[in-house]
């Protein structure tokens, strides 16, 4: 059985942290061998050390040079350690930590958070994509005395993923944006979605002055929460924290907004952001309930909002000299895909292209909601309509849609030089691994 006090005082002795990569080995860190069905980093131990690290943990005894060597510490399994280790230094600090989760929006959410509590507070949140069984106890081993908030976003693509990583991370308050269509060829169905992001409501329910921030229009969620302590946020009246669009039509292409605290709704506040699309509102007003809840003043809220820019794939209009793009690839799937195609449709442009790429992972649906985005997509009338990927071709070809397809974006790639397009507004979406970010360059 690993030694976990033992285990944490070697990780305090490693001013490096904690990596698992070898490829990128910190100076005096304490490098974790992973193991997967493609990998095994007991392998790579001896490299991370001669790259810096200070120590190894290994779950093969093998690895370990003959006649011993301190540098390496033995453990059961390599991934268990590792999130033993990071609960324990959760534990330790006892910082408060928000966990977000949902269908859409998660990652927007985490920053929209960040963005508002740092005008108050020290922050550590979650960077880029790490919301995984790895990415989450890494997170956690990034925590400091003097953090005095911890943002950390779960994923989830199968039953018990939501569970497993609030056991490490043991949140005292969560967010989970919204229900929807993803992943269902691993959770089987929207029912199968709803019940593992409802483990992080089932984790909060176990743990003593632990709150959840809800957005009282969403019905499902509301049921979902049910005996637990929560904050309401919602676009139109009702909630603690409400708010409605003013614009989202801006020359910019970004949305503004007012919100109003029910306890003084005779108050109001305005906020001009640099997000596309009118449906990030709820995740801008989940940042003011968090806000609000933990004392920020509402003009620091406001200028949190309103300075942060979106990262990565997400939500952003980027001007490349020739046309405007909306650049939302970094995820898709049927509700984000159709939530964007209609606030392109509100957006001001005399001419418009639409790229939409394949959506991954929804299983035995895949064929159905392809073909009912791509029907919504013609509806909308744009001037140009191309899909990439296999999918989105098999569902033009069922449907006889006049569409341009291409097999991948190398192939969208060739077609835009081809084409040359100036003067427009396009709108990339699709799933991250389509690639739909590399055809920026040829708009």
């Amino acid at each position: 059985m690993t030694d976990i006090d033992m285990l944490y005082r070697l990780f305090l002795s490693c001013p490096g942290g904690v990596v698992t990569d070898s490829r990128r080995p910190v100076e005096g860190a304490m490098f974790v061998a992973l193991k997967g069905s493609n990998f095994d980093g007991n392998r790579f131990a001896a490299q991370a050390l001669e790259g810096g690290c200070s120590r190894a943990v290994v779950d093969d005894v093998n690895v370990i040079p003959k006649g011993g060597d301190n540098r390496y510490f033995l453990v059961d399994n390599g991934l268990e350690a590792l999130r033993m280790l990071a609960r324990e230094h959760r534990r330790r600090l006892g910082t408060p930590l928000i966990a977000v989760t949902g269908t859409n929006g998660k990652t927007t959410t985490k920053e929209l958070l960040r963005a508002v509590l740092s005008r108050r507070y020290r922050v550590l949140a979650t960077e880029g994509n790490l919301n995984n069984d790895i990415g989450v106890p890494l997170t956690l081993l990034r925590l400091r005395p003097d953090h005095e908030f911890g943002i950390i976003e779960m994923g989830a693509s199968h039953p018990g993923d939501i569970s497993r990583l609030t056991e490490v991370a043991e949140p005292d308050f969560g967010i989970i944006t919204n229900i929807g269509g993803a992943h269902l060829q691993g959770f089987g169905s929207i029912e199968g979605v709803a019940r593992t992001k409802g483990e992080l409501y089932d984790f909060l329910r176990s743990r003593p002055g632990s709150q959840v921030f809800l957005n009282a229009g969403d019905t499902r969620l509301s049921m979902m929460a049910a005996g637990l302590d929560v904050v309401t946020y919602s676009i139109g009246e009702g909630a603690a924290v409400y708010g409605e669009i003013l614009d989202c039509n801006q020359s910019d292409g970004c949305f503004s907004f007012r919100w109003h605290v029910r306890s003084n709704p005779e108050r109001h506040y305005e906020v001009h952001t640099r997000l596309v699309g009118a449906y990030n509102l709820s995740n801008a007003l989940a940042a003011c309930a968090v806000g609000v809840r933990f004392g920020v003043r509402p003009e620091d809220i406001c200028l949190g909002l309103a300075n942060y820019e979106p990262v990565g794939g997400r939500s952003r209009l980027v001007d490349t000299g020739r046309n405007r793009v909306v650049a939302d690839a970094y995820n898709a799937n049927p509700a984000s895909m159709e939530a964007a195609l209609h606030n392109f449709a509100q957006m001001n442009a005399l001419h418009k292209m639409a790229v939409l790429g394949d959506m991954k992972e929804l299983g035995e649906v895949s064929g159905s909601e392809h073909r009912r985005i791509l029907r919504l997509a013609a509806c909308l009338g744009f001037d140009r309509l191309i899909v990439v990927g296999p999918e989105f071709k098999q569902a033009s070809e069922s449907e006889n849609f006049s569409v341009e397809n291409c097999p991948d974006a190398a192939s969208a790639a060739r077609l835009l030089r081809e084409m040359h397009p100036e003067g427009c507004l396009v709108l990339l979406k699709g799933s991250h691994s389509m690639n739909l970010e590399s055809l920026l360059p040829e708009l």
